[in-house]
């Protein structure tokens, strides 16, 4: 549910007469900054092993272990079920939702694909069998409401500070912990600028990574969310920042003097039949694949409170101060 939510997920979220809130710091991102949950008559029950996080915004607290305190809540409820009208309300949603997904995953012939067109090449050439890892940018938006992990522990997002540069040490992590499956990481240009070493450890060790590279040619997600609060281009793609030299970097050549075997494809198709080579190949695989810094899935998601700034010179700036102003008055502070 909320930022990186689905539709079907967050309707529910707005309609819900009980929220049951486990292991969750409820932060801006999962509540829509306090604009998600409408329903005046909500009662949020907070399960949670921090006392604080666990009577956050009026929630009853239950201050115990997940799996224990569903344990003892599913024995006190003795077979209660939710009405039927909710769980068939439910599964429409998530029908909708899958309609809505194979749209906008669909391959296609566009020489930059969005970044959910390469998640469903994927999706479609490694399956949901894998161990999928991800972590910063505009990547853990898109995966966490498009991707269909295959079972328990087989998602991994590191989003609580948007680490940008965890996600290839933390696909060895992944790599050391289960080294019979198959895990695929998937990062930016700008992520693996910052931290890229471990392809060459992971090689060392034999524990074979498959690394999709989405180059977007600079810091998309944040040059989106400057555009969004009416800002103008400056800074996070490559082409606007201050340079004499614009930068080419050849990520695939890099990724082979590391020792992994690495290739840059021109097309969404190209990415499929690469990685299924990659699941043949015994040793660490980088493919690299430019992709649109521009475009994100509209559908799902929810408001997220970003302040704009109250003056400036720029139209566009002060419109979208307009419609901040406006989404805030759906905030339920200090509910």
């Amino acid at each position: 549910v909320g930022v990186t939510g689905t539709s079907a997920a967050n309707r529910l979220a707005e309609e819900a007469d009980v929220v049951l809130a486990v292991g969750t710091r409820l932060q801006d991102f999962t509540t829509g900054s306090w604009a998600l949950f409408k329903n005046s008559g909500k009662t949020i029950i907070g399960l949670n092993v921090q006392p604080f996080d666990a009577g956050k915004h009026q929630a009853l607290p239950l201050v115990a272990d997940a799996a224990e305190g569903l344990a003892e809540l599913d024995a006190a409820l003795n077979g209660w079920k939710a009405p039927a009208a909710w769980t068939d309300n439910a599964a429409r949603g998530k029908k909708d939702w899958q309609a809505d997904a194979d749209k906008v995953t669909a391959s296609t012939n566009a020489a930059y694909p969005s970044d959910a067109q390469v998640i469903g090449a994927v999706q479609r050439a490694m399956g949901s069998g894998v161990i999928l890892l991800h972590a910063a940018g505009g990547l853990p938006g898109e995966l966490h409401k498009l991707w269909q992990a295959g079972a328990p522990g087989s998602y991994h997002a590191e989003y609580g500070f948007s680490t940008m540069g965890y996600e290839i040490a933390g696909g060895l992590g992944a790599k050391m912990a289960k080294p019979d499956e198959e895990v695929v990481v998937m990062i930016g240009d700008g992520s693996y600028l910052m931290l890229n070493s471990e392809i060459a450890t992971s090689v060392m060790l034999g524990l074979k990574l498959t690394i999709v590279l989405l180059d977007n040619r600079g810091y998309g997600c944040i040059n989106r969310l400057q555009m969004a609060t009416g800002g103008a281009n400056f800074n996070n793609l490559l082409k606007d920042a201050r340079h004499e030299i614009l930068p080419d970097i050849d990520f695939a050549a890099h990724a082979v003097s590391l020792g992994a075997i690495a290739e840059k494809v021109s097309s969404v198709a190209g990415l499929e039949t690469a990685l299924a080579q990659a699941k043949k190949n015994t040793r660490t695989t980088v493919l690299v694949i430019d992709t649109d810094p521009l475009v994100s899935t509209e559908a799902g998601g929810s408001w997220w409170d970003v302040a704009v700034p109250e003056v400036s010179t720029r139209p566009q700036v002060n419109a979208a101060r307009r419609a901040y102003d406006e989404k805030r008055q759906m905030q339920n502070i200090g509910d």
